[in-house]
């Protein structure tokens, strides 16, 4: 299975990541990759940066070194009825927004209130990829999970750092949500969850679970940039013309 874009990446605003864009830019030319998003923490993470970082993205060229880089954010999730750090006057000119539960923007609930959090996050609809749904820190009910994400046409993620040093104990989590992910055919994504440059574009442990369980290509989004580009589109970004622009 190949994997043509990382959509989960963190540059040094993000408060405890390593790396500049530029660092990001070189590291996925250096590994093949055709593009990466930007998805550094919303203000709700400590150290992380403030909303006008984020809202400034738009500065960033839209090819770098012949990279193409998506202009995101990793939004917290910050109550159980899905709020997030964020809100509307951004969003929207955002290509990406992913939103996850970090138990340092939010104390972990019973499994029905992560749950809630979870779905009505996915009721927003600027949001696009639920992040690292695995982490067994938040306890959740992954059938309601993967079927909202179904019904609100929001990416599931299978976080490769979820497998290392990350959020220690995920991984039968992950792996739990992939094969029911593929028995109820909700389309997932490969994120890295990249906090230093040299992370990006390896998804080495995603890759093998997916293969192990015979993950149909279809049902991961990271294989054709085309593919991703056309579900932005579904989900009505504002500046898809841009990457349609590129890509002829």
């Amino acid at each position: 299975m190949k994997f043509e874009f990382d959509t989960h990446c963190h540059t040094i605003a993000s408060g405890h990541a390593y790396s500049t864009v530029h660092d990001l830019v070189r590291e996925a030319k250096n590994v093949g990759l055709k593009m990466f998003a930007l998805t550094d923490h919303a203000p709700a993470m400590p150290g992380g940066p403030h909303i006008y970082h984020i809202g400034n993205q738009k500065i960033i060229p839209r090819v770098i070194d012949g990279v193409f880089v998506l202009r995101g954010v990793e939004a917290n999730i910050i109550d159980y009825d899905g709020k997030l750090d964020m809100d509307d006057e951004f969003l929207p000119e955002l290509d990406l927004v992913l939103a996850s539960l970090h138990d340092v923007c939010i104390k972990p609930g019973t499994k029905e209130e992560n749950t809630n959090a979870l779905i009505k996050a996915m009721e927003n609809k600027y949001v696009d990829i639920i992040g690292h749904p695995g982490n067994p820190a938040f306890d959740i009910d992954a059938k309601k999970v993967l079927q909202a994400a179904k019904d609100n046409n929001v990416l599931i993620e299978i976080n490769n750092s979820s497998f290392g040093k990350s959020r220690v104990g995920s991984r039968e989590n992950c792996i739990e949500i992939a094969k029911m992910a593929k028995e109820m055919n909700v389309k997932l994504v490969a994120g890295t969850d990249t906090h230093i440059a040299f992370q990006i574009g390896r998804f080495d442990h995603v890759k093998e679970v997916f293969e192990e369980l015979g993950i149909p290509e279809e049902l991961v989004v990271n294989n054709s940039m085309e593919s991703f580009i056309e579900y932005l589109e579904s989900k009505g970004k504002k500046n898809i013309k841009d990457f349609k622009e590129l890509m002829k």
